[in-house]
């Protein structure tokens, strides 16, 4: 069945997640002969001619959204965000250093239990200090004398909140980010952080692939037991291609950063993604019908967790939306409840139709 015969559902899965349909539709033509080959890429070797360029391509394209400076190394691995947990502070700290962590939810608290195995780890701020659900401001951080970082969660997709400012923590200390959900979601200056990272398969491509920039002078502040293969400043050292990447998710992510290109970089993207969160809020806000009790300083721009105020109705209101096309809205299992993940390739046009089945949902059962 082609793509123009396939029904495509409103994609509103948390990740892997939806990829832009001209991306989609580019893989699709080119899925058995790419660049004239006569082989897919998936079937090239990573060091062909045809490859290198294309991976060059990307990181010159993704360096140009972010505007990456040039003292940073932008570095394409696998493992996930969750392997960054336990390999930035393997890589950042090369003597038994304290490191500080702010606790936000659910990905910060995975974060903070890998760290602690090999460091001290003090928590600045935690959410569980402060109420309602909201971020804890700077002036209430406890941060250590002289940490080794400061980490910090930027969008916790499971508990929807979003840091929308960027911690000013001075330059002495190198700031680590987890932007898995909302990098590429609209400008970054890249120079305020030590170090960020990102699975890729939210805003970025397919899963399979992990980004992490990092600013060169850290890379010698690895742990001696630290393996070859998660040394950031040996995989710098052979361009990412230490062992055999994952190629498909390298070509993926190429396409979609020239799709981010063509809609008029990230500055159109934030534009896109705050029209997007506004239909969803305003829909969620206009009743007492359905619950987000997120502070809306903190509401995060990329996954918006509601409830039903009449919980019974919950497992209706997902088999409905089932039924009509929307797929991916059922919370974590951790959470529980409905979540929408609104990334950068849900179109506006699926953010309004779950809008107005939420409203047709609350005339019917209101």
């Amino acid at each position: 069945m082609t793509m123009e015969m396939a029904k495509r559902a409103y994609n509103f899965s948390a990740g892997p997640a939806a990829l832009p349909e001209p991306v989609l539709a580019q893989i699709q033509t080119e899925l058995l002969n790419w660049r004239e080959t006569g082989a897919s890429v998936m079937e090239v070797s990573h060091r062909s001619p045809d490859f290198v360029e294309m991976a060059e391509q990307m990181s010159r394209d993704l360096r140009d959204l972010l505007g990456v400076p040039e003292h940073y190394r932008i570095l394409f691995l696998q493992g996930g965000g969750a392997q960054q947990f336990s390999q930035i502070p393997m890589n950042l700290l090369h003597e038994p250093r304290i490191c500080d962590y702010i606790d936000t939810g659910h990905w910060s608290r995975k974060a903070i239990d890998a760290a602690g195995r090999y460091a001290e780890v003090n928590i600045a701020a935690s959410i569980r200090d402060v109420a309602p659900q909201s971020i804890p401001r700077e002036p209430e951080w406890r941060i250590s004398a002289a940490p080794a970082y400061l980490h910090y969660t930027a969008n916790e997709t499971i508990d929807g909140l979003e840091f929308h400012w960027i911690p000013d923590i001075g330059d002495e200390i190198p700031l680590v980010a987890d932007f898995s959900a909302n990098i590429l979601s609209g400008p970054l200056d890249v120079s305020r952080f030590g170090l960020i990272y990102a699975g890729a398969q939210k805003n970025i491509g397919p899963s399979g692939m992990t980004l992490v920039i990092v600013r060169e002078d850290l890379l010698g502040r690895v742990h001696p037991y630290c393996p070859d293969i998660l040394n950031y400043g040996v995989i710098a050292e052979h361009d990412s291609m230490y062992n055999t990447p994952a190629t498909f998710a390298w070509y993926a992510s190429g396409l979609v950063f020239q799709w981010i290109r063509s809609l008029g970089g990230l500055e159109a993207m934030r534009a896109r993604n705050l029209r997007k969160k506004d239909i969803l809020y305003n829909q969620i806000d206009r009743s007492g019908f359905y619950v987000n009790d997120i502070s809306h300083a903190d509401r995060s721009h990329m996954n918006v967790p509601f409830r039903l105020c009449d919980q019974t109705l919950e497992k209706v209101f997902l088999d409905g939306a089932a039924e009509q096309g929307f797929l991916g809205l059922k919370g974590h299992r951790a959470k529980g409840g409905i979540r929408a993940s609104i990334y950068n390739a849900v179109s506006e046009d699926a953010v309004t139709a779950l809008a107005g089945y939420m409203a047709e949902f609350e005339q019917r059962h209101g």
